[in-house]
């Protein structure tokens, strides 16, 4: 080591020098790992993974951290949209905007920079996989071989200083591009204030006779009984699996059943849904899930919903929207069960497949009665299950327009157990509320429908028709 005591001001003079030489990894607690999962020259989508990891000696709140990864716009007008494919952190908690950079070089006028809004990563821990991506909001194929921050041959985690880590507005890791350092990073977004008094309320205890009650259509409800997806292809969709029986608490509830042999003329399916007139606010209810058919063989790929949704125009199109409680009790889509997903839609494409949305999922039986709570505002949609935060979600996936609430109860395509004994699974739902351009608390929620019953309100709708 050196000592000013022996060297005096020349060795003063080299450690200033090597200062200006050293890498600022060399002297920072976070690094950054890289990796690539599409290495080609062009392609659909960049797709930037990363691994954040603290060699320090103290924890790091992560509402601190902007990563910055630094690229070259096709064009001077050409607009760009993020996603989180996965994250062991979460996808609900990360974040990520384009920034321009002033002045840019030739392999960097742009920059994605992604934030977390909550968590700490602690001393000697890492953020695990954060499996990002972005593409072109036209949807057209990118050139990602002139970019700063991209490596080709990065097909494996590895310390990578061409992408650059912020903490407290100052650089913690890695070289942004010479001459192009940009803008401070941006603080984590705030929601603005909500409308504290709605504009508007729907309330509905389904106090049904059953699916041919001229009254559900007068409530603006439809019994689907339309061939098509999703589920089993070819599948039915009776109005007779669409039910109102009295439940344990006196009152009646809506039950959605679907019944099957293995066979696709000997599986129905159902569903239960309103208009589309619901966008932002609270919407709300109390569903029954079930991790067991009523009878015979268990394991079919099932999925129990709560939803809301516009409908998709065409493919990739900008005014589709979803947001979904999807309960998979004997799993699905790859994933074993019992599995709960909370999932918001920006878009998506048929064929081929290509899907646009964040999920969070949690592997845990929701079997029986549960409160589930969507709010929908201020650029966030959060899911909310017995009253505890499951998801929040934002970006390019907040709705843009009016949807419909939709209950169903359906098979998986190619999910059905080798069996041909019928089983049948049931799902039943309490009561469902909405309350436009307010944002309740799920507490609140349950408070207001308690309400409702000791006035032996069974229907209340406020909301402007479309």
């Amino acid at each position: 080591m050196f000592k000013k005591l022996l060297w005096g001001g020349l060795v003063a003079a080299l450690l200033a020098a090597l200062a200006v030489v050293t890498p600022a990894s060399a002297a920072q607690s976070l690094r950054l790992q890289y990796r690539t999962s599409a290495t080609g020259a062009t392609a659909d989508q960049v797709e930037p993974w990363f691994n954040l990891v603290n060699s320090g000696t103290t924890a790091v709140p992560l509402s601190g951290v902007k990563i910055r990864y630094y690229f070259k716009a096709d064009s001077a007008a050409q607009q760009y949209r993020f996603a989180c494919s996965w994250a062991v952190v979460s996808c609900s908690t990360v974040t990520g905007v384009f920034g321009t950079l002033s002045p840019g070089t030739a392999t960097a006028d742009r920059y994605l920079e992604v934030g977390f809004t909550t968590g700490t990563l602690a001393a000697g821990a890492s953020t695990g996989d954060l499996q990002l991506r972005f593409h072109r909001a036209d949807w057209q194929r990118l050139t990602q071989s002139d970019d700063y921050s991209f490596g080709a041959a990065r097909t494996a985690y590895g310390d990578w200083d061409k992408v650059a880590v912020y903490t407290g507005g100052s650089l913690a890791w890695g070289t942004p591009p010479a001459g192009g350092t940009g803008p401070s990073p941006t603080p984590t977004p705030t929601v603005p204030p909500t409308n504290p008094g709605g504009d508007g309320v729907v309330f509905d205890d389904f106090a049904y006779t059953g699916s041919a009650d001229p009254t559900i259509a007068a409530h603006n409800w439809t019994v689907r009984t339309n061939s098509g997806g999703p589920g089993v292809p070819g599948a039915s969709w009776p109005a007779s699996n669409v039910t109102f029986p009295t439940i344990g608490t006196g009152n009646k509830a809506l039950q959605l059943r679907a019944a099957t042999d293995g066979t696709t003329g000997g599986t129905s399916q159902s569903e239960f849904l309103n208009q589309r007139k619901f966008f932002e606010g609270t919407y709300a209810a109390r569903v029954k899930f079930s991790d067991a058919p009523e009878s015979g063989p268990d394991g079919d790929n099932i999925v129990q919903t709560f939803f809301t949704i516009t409908p998709l125009a065409a493919d990739l199109d900008p005014d589709y929207s979803e947001q979904d409680f999807e309960y998979l009790p004997n799993g699905g889509w790859g994933a074993q069960g019992p599995i709960m997903y909370a999932t918001t839609w920006e878009t998506y494409r048929n064929e081929p497949w290509l899907a646009v949305n964040v999920h969070t999922e949690r592997t845990v039986s929701y079997n029986g009665w549960h409160d589930l709570v969507l709010q929908v505002s201020g650029g966030n949609v959060k899911y909310y299950i017995d009253g505890v935060l499951f998801a929040q979600h934002g970006d390019i996936y907040y709705p843009e327009t009016p949807q419909s609430v939709n209950f169903n109860l359906w098979f998986i395509g190619g999910g059905l157990v080798g069996s041909s004994t019928p089983r049948a699974y049931t799902q039943q739902v309490d009561w469902f509320y909405f309350t436009k351009n307010e944002v309740v608390a799920p507490a609140e929620v349950v408070n207001r429908v308690n309400g409702y019953r000791t006035t032996a309100t069974t229907w209340k709708d406020t909301v402007p028709n479309p």
